[in-house]
């Protein structure tokens, strides 16, 4: 059977993350309906572990929507990044760049259950264990979902538009007709363990560079850490024991006086990169992680996930008032921010891997990655740059 979505635009968003829980908080504000489709429970959802910064520019488009103190969580961060070189601190500071905005460090945790929460209460339709969706008709009118709920019931939903919003693996991007899409892959060659422990946060988030590799520490709550330590591709958990996680830490981090604590999860993940284009074919539109990958460094993952649901929920609402200039234009005005992020995140994931433990890429690219990283801290024009970008204003 399915089910029409009642009079008027609407919208069905499948994934329930930062990008697909914006897109609908944003559209439901606008008056538009929508239906939202996760296949994973809303406890999953709602404590995944995930990105830390809201950017200035995403602050301001939540200000800008009349939700910023609904929504997002976590303290201000005053604009100073600390990058600890061979156990010397230095320090970047973004000033005022943002009149006035500045970012905010929020777990993806907490902004995901603010956003479902204001979701609901707004009277939004939330539909959590989804299994076996699929997509059809988007080249049409009306394309179609179907589901199948956490009781085996078979549902059929038609919508005007569709947001995909379920990642790199999702049936979203799977969704778009072979041939449609042009794929851009890239391997960084190297590797995050990620540290998720009871350990006391940083006063900011510090980024640290030395003969031992990378490292980096972000607070992550009132006493909670979470760390990334560069390894090898091909290592596993099993290699990391946590006596080893700690004097690496204490050593890469330049604290030899480091506490350490409870360990609550590990993972190792390759930092790799996809672009894609065009995100959008017919009434499909691609958001976040099923229209991109981008490494970590930067922070720029979920940040252009909210500008892209920012761009989709203002063309969505353009085009039910008869102008759908916006929506065509989605994809390329998203594909160009996404490309110039990608660009200064694998800029960052360049100079903080290869300026410390240079055995993997050998000294000329080591030297080099270190020239760049001193010009942040002796050039003004070089550190306003990385402000701005770091910010999401550039």
């Amino acid at each position: 059977m399915t089910e029409e979505l009642g009079d008027g635009f609407t919208v069905v968003v499948v994934g329930a993350g930062p990008a697909g829980l914006t897109a609908a908080v944003l559209l439901q504000t606008s008056g538009i309906r929508t239906v939202v489709l996760e296949r994973q429970s809303r406890s999953y959802v709602e404590g995944r572990q995930r990105a830390g910064i809201v950017d200035t520019s995403a602050v301001r488009m939540f200000q800008e929507w009349g939700l910023a103190d609904e929504v997002l969580g976590g303290i201000p961060f005053d604009g100073v990044l600390e990058v600890r070189v061979d156990g010397r601190s230095r320090f970047i500071d973004e000033g005022d760049i943002g009149d006035g905005v500045k970012a905010r460090l929020c777990p993806q945790q907490v902004l995901v259950k603010r956003l479902a929460t204001r979701y609901l209460q707004g009277g939004g339709d939330l539909r959590f264990e989804a299994a076996a969706v699929a997509l059809s008709g988007i080249d049409g009118e009306r394309p179609t979902v179907t589901y199948r709920d956490a009781d085996g019931v078979s549902h059929s939903l038609a919508a005007d538009f569709v947001a995909g919003c379920d990642g790199d693996r999702g049936v979203s991007r799977q969704a778009m007709p072979e041939g449609s899409q042009l794929t851009y892959p890239y391997d960084h060659g190297v590797a995050h363990l990620t540290v998720l422990a009871e350990a006391p946060p940083p006063a900011r988030p510090l980024l640290a560079v030395s003969t031992h590799g990378y490292a980096a520490h972000f607070p992550r709550g009132p006493h909670a850490s979470r760390f990334y330590v560069q390894c090898s591709p091909d290592d596993q958990v099993a290699d990391w024991p946590h006596d080893r996680i700690w004097d690496q830490l204490r050593a890469r981090l330049g604290r030899a006086d480091l506490a350490g604590g409870p360990i609550n999860d590990l993972e190792v993940f390759r930092l790799r990169s996809v672009m894609r284009e065009p995100i959008s074919h017919g009434r499909l539109f691609l958001l976040g992680d099923a229209a991109h990958v981008i490494s970590p460094m930067g922070a720029k993952g979920m940040n252009l996930a909210l500008y892209e649901a920012d761009v989709f929920a203002r063309a969505v609402g353009d085009f039910v008032r008869g102008d759908g200039a916006a929506l065509a234009a989605y994809s390329q005005v998203c594909v160009e921010r996404s490309w110039n992020y990608q660009e200064f995140s694998h800029w960052m994931t360049e100079m903080l891997h290869d300026s410390g433990d240079t055995s993997r890429v050998g000294p000329f690219r080591g030297r080099m990655a270190r020239a760049r990283l001193e010009r942040l801290f002796t050039s003004g024009r070089a550190s306003a740059a990385f402000a701005e970008l770091m910010a999401g204003l550039g």
